[in-house]
């Protein structure tokens, strides 16, 4: 759900772009519709059909949910003038800092965010550091990459931080994810560096680990089809989402097969959070539904339909009807990806001799 991808945008264009930008919201500027109707923008099965009935019962609203596969498609579609009409967008960290640079989203009614101001995880807004108060957006998932292991195909004891990929036990049935930051990241906090640093020789001795230690024993870099890799037997190590392995193994064989972990000293992490789109036809509507998920049984839905830990909204725990993949308390020292800008570049020269040298 996370890609991060180079944000390449000519402020000229932007401006024009963005002309939808009379705003219905907060200002008042322009009267909303009185449709009774709200459209959200979110990504791939990311909002239980359960939670949105209810909140259509209790409101009487009528819900439209449209959905996106990556932020870059969301934000090409909002930048090329095909977001009119949408009230609710999710977009993860660095581009919601983007966005709210960019001019592209409301401010939030904070005398609607009563769930949200009692029950997000105050840990979670000193991580978001673009919007720490919520002006703009509301936390909705805080999550990261981690490890699984192959229990039964591997016997004894092995490392539990990033090192397991030095490991020859796993050679020819290890895999890492095809994302940059993700596999760069996870070096650089092994190595005790911050995944969003420019520091050239912070970089280059990432890129060494990377090649020298760890690629050896990949058999690829697989970003998509590791979870079912894995669940044939073929990968006995993967770095990636829990979710993409615990979804390709029945959940009765999850005890004896898997053995998800984060290292304890973090990696890259990402946080989707709910905003309102500048030139929203139905604000009060999206400012209600943001502060409706956040009420924790509410938010309990959404956690037990992807068996995720409870670490955005801590009171969900008390409703939730499923055990998570893993505990919440692994994410502690992770680190959100942020905007590099330019810097990226840095990240991209690298992940092109890593990906490609023999």
């Amino acid at each position: 759900m996370k890609s991060i991808a180079k944000i390449v945008c000519a402020a000229a264009v932007g401006t024009a772009l963005l002309g939808l930008a009379s705003c219905n919201g907060k200002d008042g500027k322009t009267a909303q519709k009185d449709d009774k109707k709200l459209n959200i923008y979110t990504w791939t099965y990311y909002t239980p059909e359960d939670a949105v009935k209810k909140f259509e019962e209790e409101f009487g609203i009528d819900v439209t949910v449209s959905e996106y596969a990556s932020n870059e498609e969301m934000y090409a579609k909002l930048r090329a003038g095909g977001g009119k009409g949408y009230d609710i967008v999710v977009p993860s960290q660095d581009y919601v800092s983007i966005m709210i640079k960019q001019g592209m989203l409301e401010e939030l009614d904070q005398s609607k965010l009563v769930n949200a101001k009692k029950y997000v995880n105050p840990k979670v807004l000193e991580k978001a550091t673009y919007d720490s108060t919520m002006k703009y957006a509301v936390p909705y998932y805080f999550g990261a990459a981690g490890i699984s292991v192959n229990k039964k195909k591997v016997s004894g004891s092995y490392a539990r931080d990033w090192s397991i990929f030095e490991d020859k036990r796993f050679a020819g049935h290890a895999t890492m994810m095809d994302d940059m930051r993700e596999v760069l990241g996870d070096a650089l906090k092994y190595q005790g560096h911050s995944v969003n640093t420019l520091d050239d020789g912070e970089l280059a001795s990432a890129k060494d680990l990377v090649l020298t230690k760890w690629k050896p024993n990949l058999i690829k870099f697989d970003a998509e089809s590791f979870g079912k890799s894995f669940a044939s037997g073929d990968f006995w190590l993967c770095q990636g989402y829990a979710e993409v392995v615990f979804t390709e193994v029945p959940e009765s064989d999850w005890a004896d097969t898997i053995d998800f972990f984060i290292p304890e000293e973090g990696g890259p992490s990402y946080l989707d959070s709910m905003c309102i789109l500048k030139g929203s036809q139905h604000y009060a509507a999206a400012n209600d539904f943001i502060d409706f998920i956040h009420r924790p049984e509410n938010y309990a839905m959404f956690l037990d339909f992807f068996h995720f830990p409870c670490f955005v909204n801590l009171e969900a725990g008390k409703y939730m009807k499923t055990k998570p993949m893993y505990e919440a308390s692994q994410m502690e020292n992770c680190e959100l990806k942020d905007d590099l800008g330019e810097g990226l570049d840095k990240f991209n020269s690298i992940w092109e001799t890593v990906r490609f040298a023999d």
